[in-house]
């Protein structure tokens, strides 16, 4: 048993075929991981926009400018 794994070691074909395994399964992990966070990363931007054009709607809603909101809840938000 131990004289096959020594072949299997000291092969350099063997080994090479077992590096490029190793290093798609690696690539393919890094791409997947890439690919979930840069669709968390949109899902934020969306949310975000999102967010914003609420805001925009309460604004228009209220029948008040922007400024005046923000004039208006200066008082309640934390000095700094």
């Amino acid at each position: 048993m131990s004289a096959v794994i020594a072949w299997f070691l000291s092969n350099p074909t063997v080994l090479a075929i077992g590096a490029a395994i190793i290093g798609a399964l690696a690539f393919g992990f890094q791409q997947r991981l890439a690919g979930a966070k840069a669709e968390r990363n949109k899902q934020a931007a969306d949310n975000a926009a999102a967010a914003t054009e609420g805001q925009k709607i309460d604004d228009a809603v209220a029948g008040r400018a922007p400024d005046v909101n923000r004039e208006r809840l200066g008082k309640w938000s934390p000095k700094q």
